[in-house]
């Protein structure tokens, strides 16, 4: 089994390149983001609530994502591997799903995290805010609360994976096709030195 994590800020391009790397590596797509988006879309409690948090650019409760992380992961049993796309997003998160990937006999193999200058980021999500129906993409002052969350929290899950030797950096400015391209050829290295 092999698992990777996609990481990056908001707007980094992980929906759309993580589509690229499921079909390529016949990975099972495990958006956090997709799973909530689906509970507030049928106005679920756990969405409403979701969609209260998250339209205060705020992050949902861990315990709340790792409960959806393992039933997806029950699920698809049989997967050939996970493609974790925005998640671990806190410390506690990546702790919690190292325990849970240890229960299931398996683990984190490779984190990339797509790497995109903060200016692009708010042009890329102001302009998905127009088509996609997110309201946490429509707003400047939005956007950038959520990346001030996502440095304070999420860095320190770079820093423990790349303790593990398992981080490796991503340029993510340029094509999808060239992003795409970095992307596999790490993976690609990864898997040839196992």
């Amino acid at each position: 089994m092999f698992n990777l994590v996609l990481f990056g800020p908001p707007g980094s391009g992980k929906g759309t390149q993580a589509t690229n790397l499921i079909e390529k590596y016949k990975l099972v797509h495990l958006s956090t983001g997709d799973l909530l988006r689906n509970e507030i879309a049928n106005k679920t409690p756990l969405g409403l609530e979701a969609k209260k948090i998250m339209d205060e650019g705020q992050l949902v409760p861990d315990e709340v994502v790792i409960g959806i992380i393992d039933n997806c992961l029950e699920k698809n049993a049989l997967a050939q591997g996970f493609l974790f796309d925005g998640f671990p997003r806190t410390l506690n998160q990546a702790k919690a799903l190292d325990k849970l990937l240890e229960l299931k006999k398996t683990q984190i193999d490779l984190v990339l995290a797509l790497q995109v200058n903060e200016e692009e980021l708010v042009r890329r999500l102001l302009e998905r805010g127009k088509t996609s129906g997110r309201s946490d993409d429509t707003s400047e002052e939005v956007i950038r609360k959520r990346f001030q969350v996502y440095s304070n929290d999420t860095e320190p899950v770079a820093q423990h994976y790349k303790e593990a030797d398992k981080f490796k950096a991503i340029p993510g400015e340029g094509s999808i096709d060239d992003i795409f391209a970095r992307l596999s050829a790490a993976i690609d290295d990864y898997k040839s030195e196992q």
